[in-house]
């Protein structure tokens, strides 16, 4: 295992290696660090191209480019704004890994991504249980719907290709507020088996795009206002183009729409006084899991609002304290049970 965590390494450090500690100007209170970081797109989002090792191409390019070319802007909680052409993967490969993995998505809303409390902390926790993480620094969306989860899907190709000698049978993906709608995009909207997770841990997610359930900010940052779409300065033709589009993206990105038989079982963590993003998200989403014959749990607890994600007493406040035993619990249950 350590030969091969270490080859990874060395092929990252040729072509797409990306120092983390000398990028970001603040470190999170876990004392892990990343095994390896690695750009998704080494020569950025104006080349089509992904990572490529020993001449063999092991993810796609970049798509489109989501338009940000200010640099990046990191906060001393964590949080991470303009991710443009540095998106990266942070992996943590364990030295024994138990066999499966989690692909991370941190929240923020569509415009930061939260890589200390819905990233870091994350990946503490699961590599202490002997599961490998790749904790993804996506690209913000900036009314570039679909690069986001193209950065999501890369992550699951590399991971896939080097699976074998992580010693990784199993990768799923977890997903917090917006990055939980990205974690239910890439259990939903999947383009093969690749890309497909093998199961999905939902917490606190946004999944709906309907207006009076969703939430704003993850709505207006992945697809844009309606205002935007259209005005009565348009002509009646170009209209009703630009309406049925921003119709067409709202039933897309309502994931609840998207589950089927073939979605991957599921576990939702959240809590009933969250005043952020409507519980009916998580319903709506567990409900379709339901219809469609897919393996569900939901736990929703009294209390901790939104956005408590993996900070426990030893990072911070925890304000789901008193249940953070039991949500452990739960997540261990669901993983055992894959």
């Amino acid at each position: 295992m350590k030969k091969s965590i270490s080859f990874i390494c060395a092929a990252a450090a040729l072509m797409s290696f990306f120092c983390a500690n000398a990028a970001e100007p603040y470190q999170p209170k876990t004392k892990l660090r990343p095994t390896c970081t690695l750009k998704l797109y080494p020569e950025g989002q104006s080349v089509d191209k992904g990572i490529v090792e020993n001449g063999v191409q092991v993810t796609l390019g970049p798509g489109e480019s989501n338009g940000i070319t200010a640099a990046e802007d990191m906060k001393e909680n964590g949080n991470i704004g303009l991710i443009g052409d540095d998106a990266r993967i942070d992996l943590y490969i364990p030295k024994k890994c138990k066999g499966k993995m989690v692909v991370v998505c941190p929240g923020g809303g569509y415009q930061i991504v939260s890589s200390f409390n819905e990233g870091a902390y994350v990946a503490d926790w699961f590599y202490r249980q002997g599961i490998a993480v790749c904790v993804v620094k996506y690209r913000l969306p900036n009314r570039h719907w679909s690069v986001p989860l193209t950065d999501v899907q890369n992550a699951f190709r590399y991971c896939r290709a080097h699976a074998a000698e992580w010693g990784v049978e199993k990768i799923g993906v977890i997903g917090f507020s917006a990055g939980g709608h990205l974690a239910a995009s890439a259990s939903t909207l999947y383009v093969d088996e690749i890309t497909r997770p093998d199961f999905s841990i939902l917490v606190y997610p946004v999944i709906t795009m309907e207006p009076s359930v969703t939430h704003t900010g993850t709505h207006d940052s992945l697809i844009g206002t309606i205002s935007e779409w259209v005005n009565d300065d348009l002509t009646v033709r170009e209209y009703a183009r630009r309406k049925s589009t921003y119709q067409e993206l709202m039933e897309k990105y309502s994931l609840e729409n998207q589950v089927n038989a073939n979605t991957p079982p599921t576990i939702l963590l959240l809590s009933s006084n969250d005043r952020t993003v409507p519980v009916e998200n998580s319903l709506r989403y567990y409900n379709s899991l339901l219809e469609n014959k897919v393996s569900a749990q939901m736990y929703i607890y009294p209390y901790g609002g939104h956005g408590w994600g993996f900070t426990t007493s030893n990072f911070g406040t925890d304000r789901i304290e008193a249940y953070r035993g039991l949500f452990f619990d739960a997540i261990n249950t669901f993983l055992s049970e894959q």
